[in-house]
C-alpha cells in the first residue's frame, strides 16, 4: 500500500552540460512561436560561439541551519495525512531511525513525519526526504536526489480501500480523524492519474505542482474540488538534483524558472495538504531556516580509489573544455550561473518548451505564481521562463547518476561520448550496483522497452540527445576527465 500513497514533492532538478570557451549571450525573451514547437539541433556541432545568458544574483533570506534541520525532519509543513494509529497498523514500526528523531517519529520511516493536524489529531504525512534523500553504496545521504522511486503507478488506485479502512477505524467520515485525512485524500485523487511516469527512477515533480495549483485559488490558496484549468495526463520526466548545489545557484530548477525568494518555492510542497494561505504564511516563517540548512550541506566524497596523477591531467582538460559553463573548483571556486540555449546544448527540449511556449496550462501556471500569493506576498517567488537549461555546478557529480535533466543517461562516460548512449537501458536499482570506470550506474542495454525498469529514450521528453561537447575527446582524455570529476 505504501507505494500507492507516497507522494514525491520536489522542485529542484539538474541538467548536466559542458561548453567551450567562446561565449556570447542569447536573447532570454525571444518572440514566442505559437505555431510550431521549436526543437534544438539533436546533435549540435560545437561552434566558436555558445549561446548563454547569465542569471543575476538573487538575494536570499538568512536563517538558522540547526533549527532548519529539525523543522525539515519533524516540522508540520504537511498538515494532513493518515491518522498515526492507522499508519502503524498498515506499515508497522520502522526502527532504523536514520534521522535520529525522538518520540513517535522514532518509529516512522525517514520519508514520513508524524505531526499534529490543526484539529489536534496526530497524523503521518510525507516529508521532503521522499525526494531529497537517497542511498548510494548503502550510505543514506540527505540532499541526494532520489534515484529509484517508482512513479509508474497511479497512486490513487487504492484510495477507496484506504478511505474504507480509515472510516471503519474511526467511526465514519464525520470523525476528527477523517477531517485530518481528507485534504491528503483529495490531493492524491487529483494527482494519481496525472503523474504516472513511463519508467521507474524519474520524477513528475513539475506535473505534481501543476495539478495541485489547478485546484487552488492563486490568492487564498483554498482548495477547489473542480480544477480551474484542465491538466492532461502527459508527464515530462525530471531528475532530482542534489540539494548541496543550491547555494551556488541564482535560479532554481533545471530550466531556471525559479527566481527571487527560494524559500517561497519550498512552500510548494505544502500545497499537498494546506488549508489556505494562513498555513502558507506560517510555513514561510520557518523555511528560511530550512534554506540555511540546505546551504550548509556538502557533497559526499567519492568512496573509491582515485588516480591522483590521472585526475590532474583531467583537471587541465576540464578547465579548457568545461569550466566556462560549469565553473572552477578547489580553494577559489567560481560558478558563472549560465542558462544555455536549447540550440547550443541540444538536449531534450520538452521540459524547457513546456514553460517557454504559450499554452492554457503554461499561461495559468505563470499567472498563478507571479500574480497570486506566491508572487505578490513579501519576499516573492518569480517564475521566469527564458528557454534553455542551466549548466549546473558539478560538486559531488559522481553520486548523482543518472544524468541530464530527465535522467536519460546512466553514466558520466556516456555523457561525454554520445555515440555510446543506449536507446533502451535498464538497471537493477541496487544502490551498490555502481560502475567506477564509467562513473554511474551499471546498466543493461536492451533492444526495446521490456518493463517499467527500462528507460526508453524514444518517448517524448525522455530523449538522451545533445550535449556532445565531450565527443571530440580521445578515449584517454575522456578517462582522465572522468577521474577528475570524481574529485569534485
Amino acid at each position: 500500500m505504501r507505494n500507492h500513497i507516497t507522494i514525491l514533492l520536489v522542485f529542484l532538478c539538474v541538467l548536466y552540460s559542458c561548453s567551450n570557451d567562446n561565449i556570447e549571450p542569447f536573447d532570454p525573451n525571444p518572440e514566442p512561436d505559437t505555431t510550431e514547437n521549436p526543437t534544438p539541433t539533436p546533435n549540435p556541432t560545437p561552434e566558436p560561439v555558445l549561446e548563454v545568458n547569465a542569471i543575476p544574483v538573487q538575494t536570499q533570506r538568512n536563517g538558522d541551519a540547526s533549527i532548519g534541520y529539525q523543522y525539515l525532519i519533524s516540522g508540520d509543513y504537511m498538515s494532513s495525512g493518515i491518522p498515526y494509529d492507522a499508519f502503524l497498523t498498515g506499515f508497522g514500526e520502522n526502527n532504523a531511525n536514520l534521522l535520529g528523531r525522538a518520540g513517535d517519529n522514532a518509529v516512522i520511516p525517514p520519508d514520513y513525519t508524524a505531526v499534529t493536524a490543526p484539529n489536534g489529531v496526530r497524523i503521518v504525512g510525507p516529508n521532503c526526504m521522499q525526494c531529497h534523500a537517497a542511498r548510494i553504496n548503502n550510505e543514506f545521504i540527505i540532499g541526494l536526489g532520489s534515484h529509484d522511486t517508482d512513479f509508474t503507478i497511479d497512486r490513487s488506485d487504492d484510495i477507496t480501500l484506504l478511505n474504507s479502512a480509515i472510516s471503519f477505524l474511526y467511526g465514519g467520515q464525520t470523525s476528527d480523524e477523517w477531517a485530518a485525512y481528507d485534504q491528503f485524500r483529495k490531493s492524491i485523487v487529483a494527482i494519481g492519474p496525472k503523474t504516472k511516469t513511463e519508467t521507474r527512477g524519474v520524477n513528475p515533480a513539475d506535473k505534481i505542482t501543476q495539478v495541485l495549483i489547478a485546484h487552488r485559488d492563486k490568492n487564498t490558496l483554498e482548495w477547489s474540488d473542480e480544477p480551474y484549468v484542465e491538466i492532461d495526463n502527459a508527464v515530462i520526466p525530471t531528475d532530482v538534483p542534489a540539494w548541496w548545489l543550491l547555494k551556488k545557484k541564482n535560479a532554481m530548477f533545471y530550466h531556471g524558472i525559479g527566481r527571487g525568494d527560494f524559500c517561497k518555492s519550498f512552500i510548494g510542497s505544502s500545497l499537498l495538504t494546506l488549508t489556505d494561505k494562513a498555513k502558507a504564511e506560517e510555513v514561510d516563517g520557518r523555511v528560511v531556516d530550512v534554506l540555511a540548512y540546505i546551504y550548509s550541506l556538502e557533497p559526499p566524497e567519492y568512496p573509491f580509489a582515485i588516480d591522483a596523477t590521472f585526475a590532474e591531467e583531467g583537471k587541465v582538460i576540464f578547465e579548457n573544455k568545461c569550466s566556462s559553463c560549469h565553473g572552477n573548483y578547489g580553494s577559489n571556486p567560481t560558478y558563472p550561473n549560465y542558462m544555455v540555449s536549447l540550440n547550443s546544448v541540444g538536449t531534450d527540449p520538452e521540459l524547457s518548451n513546456h514553460y517557454s511556449l504559450s499554452s492554457p496550462t503554461n499561461d495559468y501556471f505563470m499567472d498563478w505564481f507571479n500574480t497570486g500569493w506566491f508572487g505578490t506576498s513579501p519576499n516573492p517567488l518569480e517564475i521566469i521562463s527564458a528557454g534553455g537549461y542551466i549548466a549546473p555546478p558539478l560538486d559531488g557529480i559522481w553520486a548523482t547518476a543518472p544524468y541530464f535533466h530527465n535522467g536519460s543517461v546512466p553514466t558520466l562516460e556516456d555523457v561525454l561520448n554520445s555515440s555510446n548512449r543506449p536507446k533502451y537501458w535498464s538497471r537493477s536499482y541496487d544502490n551498490t550496483d555502481y560502475n567506477q570506470l564509467k562513473v554511474g550506474w551499471n546498466y543493461t542495454t536492451e533492444s526495446s522497452k521490456v518493463d517499467k525498469n527500462t528507460y526508453d529514450t524514444t518517448l517524448t521528453g525522455y530523449g538522451n540527445q545533445g550535449h556532445i561537447f565531450g565527443d571530440e575527446l580521445t578515449d584517454i582524455d575522456r578517462a582522465a576527465l572522468l577521474e577528475y570529476l570524481k574529485t569534485l
